[in-house]
């Protein structure tokens, strides 16, 4: 059951944003119902395996714009950088790690959509259309949690939309540029402040090597050991992956 709830943890979160994204009002175009599978609205097998297929040929793009990964992912990177180590750890070790996180993050999130759409819908207490838009609920609380007002209503003025009076009647199309952006400012912020002791401590072997008159040395040879000294002994990792969860609180 674990195992199921991890996978339609990222497909239905999936399938509710592309369902949103494709009938929203916002992008101009006729509001199109297929009524193929019967009375009840469903649609037929072989639409579900086409729409099936579509959310999952679209899942990456919209975990990355949809969960906690783009912050992650850039806070890691920028911290890679600070430290110097160019290439140290591999690339494909902070991809994992900040998928790991983003699974950790937004638990909390995909058990509620298990709850509140997957699980009924399962069990044909509720139609498709029903538990995508159920299962978007959660998935909007957690953007809106994350996302500047100042962002939300840049959006709302490109889009040349009134501004609404509940946050629930904000687009979806409005709320994931603005939150994807904010997840960028916020990323940055991090990343700024933690490259401040790593900055110092560059300009103070500078100043050392410039005053012993060892111009010919790369202060890097000697400022990385010591900023990879400072890192283990303030037990980096560990401060940084708890800020980094916590941010989401």
């Amino acid at each position: 059951m674990r195992h199921k709830l991890v996978v339609w943890g990222w497909v239905v979160p999936a399938a509710a944003a592309w369902v949103a994204l494709a009938s929203a009002p916002a992008w101009g175009g006729p509001e199109i119902t297929l009524r193929l599978g019967g009375e009840s609205g469903e649609l037929a097998p072989a639409l579900q395996i086409v729409l099936l297929l579509t959310v999952l040929s679209l899942a990456p793009a919209l975990i990355l714009m949809l969960t906690s990964f783009t912050r992650i992912v850039v806070v890691l990177s920028l911290v890679r950088q600070a430290m110097g180590t160019h290439q140290l750890p591999p690339g494909q070790i902070l991809i994992g790690l900040a998928l790991f996180l983003t699974v950790f993050v937004m638990t909390p999130v995909w058990t509620e959509v298990h709850e509140r759409a997957l699980a009924p819908y399962l069990e044909h207490r509720i139609t498709q259309k029903e538990a995508l838009q159920r299962a978007l609920v959660p998935i909007r609380g957690f953007m809106l949690r994350q996302t500047r007002q100042k962002d939300i209503l840049l959006f709302l003025r490109l889009a040349q939309k009134p501004r609404p009076h509940m946050p629930e009647e904000i687009p979806i199309s409005v709320l994931i540029p603005a939150f994807m952006i904010s997840e960028l400012k916020t990323a940055f912020q991090i990343g700024f402040i933690l490259f401040i002791p790593f900055l110092i401590l560059d300009l103070v072997v500078s100043s050392l090597l410039l005053s012993m008159g060892m111009l010919m040395l790369p202060p890097v040879m000697i400022s990385l050991p010591l900023k990879l000294m400072l890192f283990v002994l303030v037990d980096g990792w560990n401060l940084l992956v708890g800020s980094l969860v916590r941010s989401f609180a």
